[in-house]
């Protein structure tokens, strides 16, 4: 068997597993409850993650995308995606008249907003390292991600639209194209976050993790507020091996119970900080297929997973893929995602 299929194989064995205990495991633990949320749709806060690099990727006008979800859509919660090469790409100077664009019009909206900072900040390939720092030492490179952390919070901590920091994105699972040593441990991951509190000790730092393949526990001991995906339809090798969705054997309780363990374990809040809302392709998006496209989110699908998310009980979830529902609406003709999307922050 290849070696990528038996990787498949385990995660489908271990996403089995997880979804089996997450019904019938009861705790040992003296004090602790497995109870989960309940759901309740009242109180419920949406929100959407934001990537001027993707809506670029798409070819779109990112400023009209990113104004049509403030107005048209009426998105009152932003997580915003920056990448350190586009800010720095040269060694020193630092670009922030669109992040600056940004900020502002979310404040003009009245809307709040969570802040991406670090390496690795979502979107492939995931860490966003400029040229010029590529071959550098390990040491030397931390040393210049530390200052450019340092410029965003200090340049924006006296935002009022900025209510919380999320440092790095999912740092602790091993997806993206990084450096060989950005996994080996979580000291630096503490480092960042003892600078981002250092230079601004009002806000909290929300650290995030893979929903369906991590325990949480070391992203929750490390942040004030642990952040999780939810995926519910992806294209990976086991799903044409095996004929199924690795990610349909788990249900909200998944979520639910975990979230129970790490609030109880730590005190700490956990959120969904990115909700599937777009395809999961075996291709990028602007080279796969319409029909593969629509197999892994359609507005059923789409409808579907919110449905999935409010049975957690979780309080926040931010939408992943409000670039690709504007593309749809704007280039394919499609609207129906878009209008759907517009239903859900209407209610909010």
């Amino acid at each position: 068997m290849p070696k990528s299929a038996k990787i498949i194989l385990v995660i489908l064995i271990l996403l089995i597993l997880g979804g089996v205990l997450a019904y019938l495991w009861k705790p040992k633990i003296k004090g602790l409850s497995l109870k989960g949320n309940m759901p309740n749709e009242e109180g419920i806060v949406w929100g959407i993650d934001f990537s001027q690099s993707q809506a670029e990727y798409l070819k779109l006008d990112w400023k009209k995308t990113y104004l049509a979800i403030l107005d048209d859509l009426q998105v009152k919660n932003i997580k915003l995606h920056t990448n350190w090469d586009w800010i720095e790409g040269k060694k020193g100077f630092f670009y922030f008249k669109d992040t600056d664009w940004q900020v502002k019009q979310a404040g003009q909206h009245n809307a709040s907003m969570i802040y991406v900072l670090g390496m690795k900040t979502g979107r492939w390939p995931e860490c966003h390292i400029p040229s010029w720092a590529e071959k550098m030492p390990e040491d030397q490179v931390k040393a210049e991600l530390m200052g450019y952390i340092k410029e965003v919070v200090e340049r924006y901590k006296n935002s009022g639209t900025i209510t919380y920091w999320q440092v790095e994105n999912e740092p602790l699972f091993g997806f993206g194209a990084c450096p060989d040593w950005y996994y080996k441990d979580s000291n630096f991951l503490e480092e960042e976050v003892a600078l981002v509190k250092s230079l601004d000790p009002s806000r909290k730092v929300i650290i995030s993790d893979s929903g369906e393949l991590s325990s949480w526990y070391k992203a929750a001991q490390i942040s004030d507020i642990l952040g999780v995906t939810m995926y519910r339809n992806s294209w990976a090798v086991g799903t044409e091996i095996f004929g199924k969705n690795p990610y349909s054997f788990l249900n909200p309780y998944f979520y639910s119970k975990k979230a129970a363990i790490i609030k109880q374990l730590f005190g700490k809040e956990t959120i969904c900080i990115e909700l599937q809302a777009e395809p999961w392709a075996s291709e990028p998006l602007t080279q796969a297929s319409m029909v593969e496209q629509l197999l892994s989110m359609s507005p059923e699908m789409f409808n579907e997973n919110i449905a999935f998310a409010k049975q957690t009980g979780f309080k926040t979830f931010y939408l992943w893929g409000a670039e690709w529902w504007y593309w749809m609406k704007t280039a394919k003709f499609q609207p129906a995602i878009w209008e759907e999307a517009k239903e859900v922050f209407k209610s909010y």
